[in-house]
């Protein structure tokens, strides 16, 4: 079976940043094709994994792990002195509308080769607690200068530049001291809990997501592909890899998740760039060409389009490589479905 359908105007789709609900509908399994500048428009196959991901209902398995996660996200920053620093951490972090893309896809990866979801909750915390404070210190004036994240006051307009701060500085090592007071050890090997504690390490340090946001502020229109793997392409890989590292998968089934996340991720911010390319203003686009923020500003639309259908085949091409796993890759293919029919930035 074979279809085409054209995604609603670009003045009424979802755009994440600026919604506070969480949106995720039952997935289809939605091929990207080169579209005009008007419409993105897509088509299906009948692969065994698109079988898989049209079978999988995303929406209900998410919103159930939603739950658990931001119980245990509650749980894991409590209010004590000084109080105001951690009431900060907390409106980011336990922000409503937050999709919780980086601990799902870490839980999702875990149990992809038999951990326990146990194992992997502590891990999933910590990803969400320094993904929070990435963009808590992206929003800053001196970086984006962005007043609002999901819909709401962003942290530092909410509380000033200094709490801002302190929250997100706060928030990274409160991470990496969850996953070792958490994990439970009769779970997870504490060789593993190092490798994990370094992979997290490595994704927000100066040769990742630092990195990406350094040469953003630096700007160029030469800029925009290490911008997007770096700020965006490390979070979803860190992610996938984190999971994998838990259940211990073996070295081989960790690149094809390394791969996979950063894919994943890269293809979220593609198709939204070419969203957000129709709710701009002309100043607006032409900043972002200046600066290199813009894939779409870059190559434009087509071209766009093009690397967002190779991202999608290659993300694809990685979970073949676990077919013996079943269903329980399952989660895994709607996510790229979804990343390539709505977008979404891994962890916004």
């Amino acid at each position: 079976m074979a279809f085409s359908t054209a995604i609603t105007p670009f003045s009424t789709l979802y755009l994440p940043i600026r919604h506070s609900n969480l949106h995720i509908s039952t997935l289809q399994s939605l091929p990207i094709r080169c579209c005009s500048s008007s419409s993105l428009s897509f088509s299906t196959n009948e692969s065994s994994s698109s079988k898989l991901s049209t079978q999988f209902d995303l929406k209900t398995y998410w919103t159930n792990l939603i739950g658990e996660i931001n119980e245990n996200l509650d749980q894991a920053i409590p209010v004590k002195y000084p109080d105001q620093i951690y009431e900060a951490m907390r409106y980011s972090v336990l922000a409503k509308g937050a999709k919780r893309a980086p601990p799902v896809m870490c839980i999702t990866a875990c149990e992809l080769f038999g951990g326990d979801r146990l194992a992997a909750f502590p891990t999933a915390c910590a990803l969400e607690m320094v993904h929070a404070a990435s963009l808590i210190h992206d929003d800053l004036p001196c970086m984006d200068n962005d007043p609002f994240r999901r819909g709401q006051p962003s942290n530092h307009t909410n509380y000033g530049v200094d709490m801002a701060i302190l929250a997100g500085d706060a928030l990274f090592p409160l991470g990496f001291q969850h996953i070792v007071s958490h994990t439970p050890s009769d779970l997870v090997p504490e060789q593993r809990l190092l490798r994990v504690i370094a992979e997290i390490a490595r994704a927000v340090g100066s040769t990742g997501m630092a990195a990406g946001q350094f040469l953003e502020l630096e700007g160029g229109p030469n800029s925009v592909e290490f911008v997007q793997e770096k700020k965006f392409g490390e979070m979803g890989e860190c992610s996938a890899v984190c999971g994998g590292l838990l259940a211990g998968a073996d070295d081989d089934e960790l690149q094809r998740l390394r791969r996979y996340g950063r894919a994943v991720g890269v293809l979220y911010q593609v198709i939204n760039d070419v969203l957000e390319e129709k709710t701009m203003k002309s100043k607006e686009i032409e900043d972002n060409k200046k600066k290199g923020k813009s894939y779409v500003g870059i190559y434009g639309i087509e071209k766009a389009m093009k690397v967002a259908e190779e991202l999608r085949a290659q993300a694809r091409k990685e979970l073949d490589g676990f077919q013996k796993y079943g269903e329980k890759v399952a989660p895994l293919y709607s996510f790229v479905e979804y990343a390539a029919d709505r977008g979404f930035r891994v962890g916004d």
